[in-house]
């Protein structure tokens, strides 16, 4: 089973995202229902592992907190672009709670992620795509703010690939509760 720890994005935010898909020739657009925050991919994992990762992933629960998209920007292989994404402003819970979630994946036997935490939704990916429209896309989004949104949990998802754009189907949500003074 291909699993990754993710945050769901309110409707508000996911239609926010949609609106601005467009104008990029080529580009394979993220659909909404597919767009969340990663926190850490796990890949391939047996049934056992997931067993063990389940009730594991309740102990990186934190306050609720919110996120706010502040940028939009494009990875690249070899100077050519290849993903459109929508960036999350810096935020020390953000980076707590991924902490977190990796602390207890590494407790559960799994590797270390290897690669530096980079908060992003991925808005498309890119083929051959012209790098003109490209830079069209960045410029005319560099303002897209589409205002914060409310993390109240996380979820594990299992990915299901297959023909068109993958199936992500929750497996587990991890709520966190207000903190009682």
């Amino acid at each position: 089973m291909r699993l990754f720890v993710a945050i769901t994005l309110p409707e508000q935010i996911l239609a926010a995202l949609e609106r601005i898909q467009q104008n990029v020739p080529g580009a394979n657009w993220t659909p909404p229902e597919n767009m969340h925050l990663t926190l850490r991919f796990l890949g391939e994992v047996n049934g056992a592992d997931f067993q063990d990762l389940m009730p594991a992933l309740a102990d990186a629960a934190v306050p609720p907190f919110e996120i706010e998209i502040a940028s939009v920007g494009h990875f690249e292989r070899r100077q050519i672009p290849t993903v459109l994404w929508a960036g999350i402003r810096p935020s020390p819970d953000l980076q707590r709670l991924q902490a977190k979630v990796e602390q207890v994946v590494r407790s559960c036997s799994f590797p270390p992620e290897s690669r530096k935490f980079s908060p992003h939704i991925t808005l498309a990916r890119l083929g051959e795509s012209d790098p003109l429209p490209v830079r069209n896309f960045l410029q005319r989004n560099s303002l897209f703010a589409p205002g914060p949104a409310r993390v109240e949990g996380f979820t594990l998802f299992s990915s299901h690939l297959g023909k068109g754009d993958p199936h992500h189907r929750p497996e587990v949500d991890y709520l966190f509760e207000e903190p009682v003074y």
